[in-house]
C-alpha cells in the first residue's frame, strides 16, 4: 500500500484538495473573528485547524477513490478516461477500496479533535460520508448529479463553522450556497467532454440533455449566482468590506474569462478553465477574504 501512494494520490487529484479547502478555511477565519465577541468566546486553536485540514483532505480523498470504484467500468469504455488507473490495472479494486476505508476513518478520527467541546462532527461523520459517496450513482438517475457535487462541496465551509460555532448561520450558508453554484458550474462545462458518451450510455447530465450550447449557458447562470451570493454576503456578515468586494468583482472577471475559453465547438481548453481558473477562484478569494477580516 505505502508503494503505491503516489499513484493513490494522483488517481485522485489530490492537489484539487484546493478548490474545497479554501472556502473551508475562509468559514473557519469568519467564526473564529466572529466568535471573539460571542459568550463564551470562539478562540484560535491550533488543533481545530488541524481537524479542519484533516476532515476536508480525508473526506475529499475517501470519496474521490470512492467515485473511481463506482466507475470503474464505465471509466474503462469512455475514451477519455479508459486510461485510468483502475481501467489499465495500474491500481487494482483491492488497493482503491482499502484507501477508501482508511481516508473514512481518518475523517471520522479527524472529528475527535473538535471534542470535548464540540460533538456534532463525530454525530455527522457517517452520514456526511454517505452524501459524499452517494453522488458517486447520481448520474445515473437524475440531470442535477452536478448540484448533488456542488452540495457536496458546500458541506465544507458549512461543516467548518459548525465544528467551531456547534450551530449554523446564514453567513457559512449563503457562501456554501456559493460553493454550491461554482462547483455545479465549472462540472457542467467538464461534463460537456462526454457529452456524446453519457447519451450512448443513458446517464444523465446537463450536457446529455440540453447539448453542449444550452449546457454552457445553464453553467454561465450558476457562475452568476455564485458572484451574486458572495457579494450579498457582507449583508448576512457585515465584518467583510471593500477589500473583499474587490475581490469578489475579480472572480467575476475570472469566471467571465472561464466561459471565454470554453465554446459550444471548441472544448479543447475545458481543462485549462476547469483547473488553473478554479484554483485561482477559490485561493484568491481566501486569501482577500482573510486580509479583509484580519487586517
Amino acid at each position: 500500500m505505502l508503494r503505491r501512494v503516489p499513484e493513490l494520490l494522483r488517481m485522485i487529484r489530490f492537489s484539487h484538495t484546493l478548490f474545497a479547502l479554501p472556502f473551508a478555511l475562509l468559514a473557519a477565519v469568519m467564526a473564529w473573528v466572529d466568535g471573539l465577541g460571542a459568550e463564551p468566546p470562539v478562540r484560535f486553536q491550533w488543533r481545530h485547524l488541524a481537524g479542519i485540514l484533516v476532515c476536508m483532505v480525508t473526506a475529499r480523498s475517501a470519496a474521490m477513490a470512492f467515485n473511481r470504484l463506482a466507475d470503474r467500468r464505465l471509466d474503462a469504455l469512455n475514451p477519455r478516461t479508459q486510461k485510468r488507473h483502475l481501467p489499465t490495472g495500474e491500481l487494482s479494486t483491492g488497493s482503491v477500496a482499502a484507501f477508501t476505508v482508511i481516508c473514512s476513518l481518518g475523517f471520522i478520527a479527524g472529528t475527535l479533535l473538535f471534542l470535548p467541546e464540540n460533538r456534532l462532527p463525530i454525530l455527522a461523520s457517517v452520514p456526511v460520508l454517505l452524501f459524499l459517496f452517494a453522488y458517486s450513482f447520481t448520474k445515473r438517475f437524475t440531470s442535477l448529479a452536478h448540484f448533488w457535487l456542488g452540495a457536496a462541496l458546500m458541506l465544507a465551509p458549512m461543516a467548518a463553522w459548525v465544528a467551531l460555532r456547534a450551530e449554523l448561520a446564514w453567513a457559512p450558508t449563503v457562501l456554501g450556497a456559493a460553493v454550491m453554484l461554482w462547483v455545479a458550474g465549472f462540472d457542467i462545462i467538464y461534463a460537456c467532454q462526454d457529452v456524446e458518451f453519457d447519451r450512448k450510455m443513458r446517464l444523465r447530465s446537463v450536457p446529455a440533455r440540453f447539448g453542449t450550447a444550452g449546457a454552457l449557458r445553464i453553467a454561465a447562470v450558476c457562475h452568476l449566482g455564485m458572484v451574486g451570493l458572495l457579494a450579498a454576503l457582507p449583508a448576512v456578515y457585515p465584518r467583510l468590506g471593500w477589500v473583499y468586494l474587490t475581490g469578489v468583482a475579480a472572480i467575476g472577471g475570472l469566471l467571465a474569462w472561464e466561459h471565454r475559453l470554453v465554446r459550444p465547438d471548441d472544448l479543447t481548453r475545458v481543462n485549462q478553465a476547469f483547473f488553473n481558473i478554479n484554483a485561482v477562484v477559490s485561493i484568491g478569494l481566501l486569501v482577500i477574504g482573510t486580509v479583509d477580516l484580519l487586517f
